[in-house]
């Protein structure tokens, strides 16, 4: 039976501040640098004043980020959020129209209150680092939830970030639920180390007794299986999903099939700002999966997406460039 979606997405959304920083302004400010970090709305206000003029503003949010990818290379897919009554809010809408995707959101159910904000502050030496305000979206519920269209979606995309918020993190478990009820497989992003280092109960909720697709970068591997050897990752990351990919950063990224490991090579390039390299790999593995692409093929295209993205600023690509890589691949 066909299925109306290729991915059902669910995920926080955030208007997203890029910011060109130093790591000593970063010490300075007392940020941690490299991971994403949760700060109420006066923290973050004091952080932006301190701050240079952004150099990009766009919707984000990890799985937004995956799900514009997807409908950018021209598959299906549908996005669970909530956004606020707000300037912000009407903005993070009708950028997901655009973007040709579905979605909850409507211009008459979005609540009063305040749109999330991501400070996404990047160094010289391409590393990203987040200051995020969640806002209203902290508050996503099973409300957000559109039970039919998950089931009528080829796999559900959970974002890891979900799991700092217990309301979200409640609607990821309900998600799930419904989808494996109806035979739709699920994919969950890990999204970042800190998740596993203050929310690994709620990791592990999620994940229960086994995804069908797992993503993770090797220091979130690493944080999973609580080692230092990928070998040992790798292994573990077999007990816990079906399938699953491991980005190495320059050293490309491991794709297991469910039956062999295989190794995807990296794309030498010389980066500028690693913002959304991930999403754009998952979003890439997500389409040519649920079109007809083997799984090495479907790295390749990840691959080649996610290092041209780094090489500017920016979640993502321009509509053109995505597709050449795809025709690339297909080639």
């Amino acid at each position: 039976m066909t299925k109306k979606y290729n991915v059902y997405g669910m995920g926080n959304a955030l208007v997203d501040m890029e910011f060109e920083v130093t790591p000593e302004l970063l010490s300075q400010l007392k940020i941690d640098k490299g991971v994403m970090t949760l700060m109420d709305e006066t923290q973050q206000k004091h952080i932006i004043e301190q701050l240079p003029p952004p150099c990009k503003q766009a919707c984000g949010g990890s799985a937004a980020n995956t799900l514009v990818a997807i409908s950018q290379l021209g598959a299906k897919g549908f996005y669970s959020c909530k956004v606020a009554h707000d300037d912000s809010g009407a903005f993070y809408l009708q950028d997901l129209l655009d973007c040709g995707l579905d979605t909850n959101l409507r211009q008459d159910n979005r609540p009063e209150g305040i749109t999330g904000k991501c400070l996404v502050l990047v160094t010289p030496d391409a590393d990203r680092t987040m200051n995020t305000f969640l806002g209203i979206t902290g508050d996503l519920s099973q409300n957000e939830l559109n039970k039919e269209a998950i089931k009528d979606s080829q796999y559900l995309y959970i974002e890891g970030y979900l799991v700092s918020s217990p309301t979200a993190l409640q609607s990821a478990i309900e998600a799930k639920k419904i989808a494996q009820e109806a035979g739709v497989k699920v994919a969950f992003s890990i999204s970042d180390a800190n998740m596993v280092n203050f929310f690994r109960e709620g990791v592990d909720k999620v994940i229960g007794e086994g995804v069908d697709l797992l993503f993770a970068n090797q220091d979130e591997a690493f944080k999973m299986a609580n080692t230092e050897d990928l070998t040992v990752a790798v292994d573990y990351f077999k007990t816990i999903a079906k399938t699953f990919a491991i980005t190495l950063g320059k050293k490309g990224s491991l794709i297991f099939d469910g039956e062999k490991l295989m190794e995807i090579p990296a794309n030498p390039v010389t980066a500028v700002d690693t913002v959304g390299a991930g999403d754009m790999y998952a979003g890439c593995i997500l389409y040519g999966i649920t079109n007809g692409l083997d799984w090495q093929t479907a790295g390749k295209l990840a691959s080649l997406a996610s290092a041209k993205l780094v090489t500017s600023f920016g979640p993502r690509l321009a509509n053109e460039e995505l597709q050449a890589i795809l025709e690339e691949v297909r080639k």
